[in-house]
């Protein structure tokens, strides 16, 4: 009995630790940076396995990510979706929902909260409490000097409460932007075991963040200068420590900005942007030790500059063939001199590797499109590498139109101008329907004619009139040969009678 009851306790526990795993939500970690350089460096980089994509740089980064920032595709990934510790790159998100949902000249006021939360031997400028500061210049001492106690003050200054209500705002802006391994708990990176991302979704918020202009230019600004105010008593001046900068060690020419971070779980992380000959790039590298991630960075950009090339598919694309798609083209136009009906969006690229042919792209084109003007979509890509997509629109919005060619009818190298086309694109079944339509209208103008024409008419009340008129002439005629006949006799009778017959008895008839 005894051993009974101890199965039974010990059964208890069971159900009760299983129910407890299911209802208790499990908290996902982040991995802890590797240590080891060669660790780091050991882990492959997915893109360089790609049949004749351009060969990417060895980084000592644990993870790195290189993307196109108008379009979003990926030149070079290595390890992007491992969640790791972001540091003070988090305040990229920070100030672009503060930049979203506030004006750059509303004043925060410092809470005692945001002061003494903030660890004195982490980044800051030296507030104190009751401190006030504009918006514009909060987002300056954010950027330049990662002043930790500023984030906190901006995050209560946007919700109006707490510093903690902000992490909501930034995990909902997150995944709006597309993030996928991120999970926020503050709004400037200070260590804690919940709060971590990736380096693809640093890229999504980064491509959000860098086309802001106003915080392109904070973020690449090198020096922070407060002049002292009533509500500030303190004169403040911070130099960044991004290498990136002009002047720095590892100064780039083509730098839009920059958002460095650093923790001891963390390592070196760096968010960055340039451009050059019209293609903006960004760059991500986590989990490194310092100065690596400047190196790095410029390899990731020298790389994606000498190596990819954005492609105007409304110049480049003169072949395109639809197969199974409900839709039509020829060389005539069917309705005269009318104008195409479609063409592809003069605006849209796509980025292209050097070494990777247009022809050997493969492409794929969608009709769930939402966008106001657009028939269609088509994506291009290369071994399952997304390159960019391209929008088919109503040729009427359009200025600077586009038709497709007919592979079959018209060579590329032989392309006609844009002007000279006269191909279209007609959807066969709404065609199809307008002539069924028009037949049916006809046949019944035909069958209503009948109708009206004959019902009044039919075959035997055309004999019955026909009848008729033929006994009317007849009784006609023959009224008219009896009165002849009267008046001839009395002619010739005598002309007593004649007289006798003009003076008729008014009593008597007589008939003609």
């Amino acid at each position: 009995m005894r051993k009974f009851y101890h199965r039974l306790w010990i059964s208890l526990c069971l159900i009760f630790s299983l129910g407890l795993w299911y209802v208790c939500p499990i908290t996902v970690q982040a991995m802890p940076a590797l240590t080891e350089e060669e660790d780091r460096v050991a882990i492959p980089v997915e893109t360089n396995a790609i049949e004749n994509w351009p060969e990417g740089p060895v980084v000592t980064s644990q993870s790195a990510i290189l993307i196109d920032a108008e379009t979003g595709v990926i030149l070079y990934a290595k390890n992007i979706h491992e969640q790791l510790y972001p540091a003070s790159t988090t305040k990229l998100l920070t100030c672009l929902i503060a930049a979203e949902q506030c004006s750059m000249d509303e004043i925060v006021t410092f809470s005692h909260d945001a002061i003494f939360d903030t660890p004195r031997d982490s980044s800051h400028i030296a507030l104190d409490e009751g401190n006030q500061l504009t918006l514009e210049q909060c987002l300056n001492a954010i950027l330049i000097a990662s002043a930790n106690e500023v984030s906190f003050g901006v995050a209560e200054h946007v919700t109006g409460t707490s510093w903690e209500d902000f992490a909501p705002l930034m995990n909902e802006r997150a995944a709006e932007l597309g993030c996928v391994d991120s999970n926020f708990v503050n709004p400037n990176g200070l260590p804690d075991e919940n709060h971590y991302t990736s380096a693809y979704d640093l890229a999504m918020i980064g491509r959000a963040f860098f086309a802001n202009e106003m915080l392109c230019k904070m973020a690449s600004s090198p020096r922070l200068e407060l002049p002292p105010t009533e509500n500030q008593p303190k004169h403040i001046i911070a130099n960044s420590k991004n290498q990136l900068l002009p002047g720095k060690t590892y100064a780039y020419e083509y730098l839009v900005g920059s958002k460095t971070g650093y923790t001891n779980a963390a390592m070196s992380t760096l968010v960055s942007c340039a451009e050059k000959d019209g293609l903006k790039l960004i760059a991500v590298v986590m989990a490194t030790d310092s100065p690596n991630q400047f190196a790095d960075t410029v390899a990731l950009f020298n790389y994606g500059f000498n190596n990819f090339e954005k492609v105007n598919i409304s110049q480049t694309e003169t072949q395109y063939n639809i197969d199974h798609t409900g839709v039509f083209y020829s060389n005539n136009d069917i309705f005269g001199s009318s104008e195409p009906i479609l063409a592809l969006d003069t605006e849209d690229c796509i980025i292209l590797p050097k070494t990777v042919p247009f022809s050997d792209l493969t492409s794929a084109i969608s009709y769930d499109t939402v966008g106001s003007g657009e028939a269609a979509l088509i994506t291009y890509s290369y071994k399952g590498q997304l390159l960019g997509s391209v929008s088919v629109n109503f040729a009427s919005n359009i200025e600077n139109r586009y038709t497709f060619e007919d592979a079959h009818t018209q060579p590329a190298d032989n392309a006609q101008s844009p002007k000279e086309q006269k191909v279209i694109f007609v959807n066969v079944f709404k065609v199809l329907l307008v002539i069924l339509l028009i037949a049916g209208v006809c046949i019944l103008v035909v069958v209503l004619y009948s109708f009206f024409t004959n019902y009044h008419f039919s075959p035997k009340e055309q004999n019955g009139r026909k009848s008729w008129l033929k006994e009317r002439r007849r009784k006609r005629n023959r009224y008219q040969l009896n009165r002849a006949r009267r008046i001839e006799a009395l002619r010739s009778s005598s002309p007593k009678r004649r007289r006798r017959r003009k003076r008729p008895n008014r009593f008597r008839d007589f008939d003609f």
